[in-house]
């Protein structure tokens, strides 16, 4: 956001407790608190709880209580109203300083199929909880369509802000920090699960389905959704690894399809020719161990080295379905997501 010319409070993105000790000393040395806020990709981060007991992912802290606290988050599974009960990890935290508050208020852009493009949504009153604010009143969230051809307009960016009616803001630089998170949310394509595979080097488009989808090649990836639809079920991404996949790619792209909560069943479909079927089920098997594989998944390995493959599948000591074809893999996934 600072590259976009965005306003944004100083902060460091943390993986470790010895990150955080240097963080406070090098970033913040003359900060009295400052705010420890788990990074994962989902809301109601604030208002979370985590499995190891301690409540809430984002706290206003004194600088000397900043280690203990983000030694509470990393590493522990912080669940919230949109990760659903499994929760997601915390491998990050991110420090920031902490500015006195004189509005809360929300603000998004998301992409909106009534209009067939971008959507800025903002609200008055935000913080915690804009799910049930928008629940209750409903009148009082902003909803701005954005051409698409033309993209954001003076006048769209106003109608943000005079619906927010900041209370010392200058009115003409808010409309201006308004068109430049516009800016930011075209250029670096702002979708979190297509920002994820963008840099695994992946070709992933999410839908609206509950069959996870995981191929190699883009023709194979069209007919493995096809033949989905055929008996019954509803892809719920496009995602395809590429002919030469690397084994972390495999895994970035398994933490992809997990990560999406309407997902009930993945299928992995590979016709090895370049891409060889070991590395897919070492990827698959590496996955199991870095993310909770709370739904079925269905395999179907054919091609270069699918006895290596199948073999590394089985002595790995997972619960997989198993299919011999891309019909047999297509029904089985759809038998195991109506589950």
């Amino acid at each position: 956001m600072n590259k976009y010319g965005i306003n944004v409070p100083k902060g460091v993105a943390v993986s470790s407790i010895d990150e955080v000790k240097e963080a406070v000393k090098s970033a913040f040395p003359n900060e009295n608190e400052l705010v420890v806020k788990s990074q994962i990709l989902a809301g109601g981060r604030g208002l979370g709880t985590f499995q190891n007991g301690f409540k809430g992912g984002v706290h206003i802290v004194k600088a000397d209580q900043v280690e203990d606290i983000a030694g509470k988050m990393l590493g522990q599974i912080l669940v919230t109203k949109q990760t659903g009960p499994q929760g997601k990890v915390v491998s990050k935290v991110y420090l920031c300083e902490k500015l006195s508050l004189v509005n809360e208020m929300y603000f998004a852009i998301t992409l909106d199929r009534k209009t067939a493009g971008p959507l800025i949504i903002a609200c008055s009153k935000g913080g915690t909880s804009i799910e049930d604010l928008a629940e209750k009143y409903p009148d009082m969230i902003i909803k701005v369509p954005v051409d698409v051809f033309k993209g954001i307009t003076d006048e769209d960016a106003a109608r943000v802000v005079d619906g927010l009616a900041p209370k010392v803001a200058n009115r003409n630089d808010s409309i201006e920090q308004v068109k430049k998170l516009y800016k930011l949310f075209c250029e670096c394509d702002c979708t979190l699960l297509e920002v994820a595979a963008a840099k695994a080097d992946l070709n992933y488009i999410g839908l609206d389905g509950e069959i996870g989808c995981m191929v190699n090649g883009a023709g194979l990836a069209m007919a493995t959704m096809d033949i989905i639809k055929l008996h019954g079920g509803t892809p719920a991404n496009f995602l395809d690894v590429g002919g030469n996949a690397s084994e972390g790619q495999v895994v970035e792209a398994f933490k992809i399809l997990t990560s999406d909560d309407k997902v009930k069943a993945i299928l992995v479909n590979i016709f090895g020719g370049i891409m060889k079927c070991d590395v897919i089920a070492s990827g698959i098997v590496n996955a199991a161990k870095q993310v909770a594989l709370k739904v079925p998944v269905v395999v179907r390995l054919e091609g270069t080295n699918v006895d290596q493959g199948k073999r590394i599948l089985k002595e790995s000591g997972m619960t997989l379905i198993t299919a011999e074809d891309l019909d047999d893999a297509a029904e089985k996934a759809v038998k195991a997501a109506s589950k």
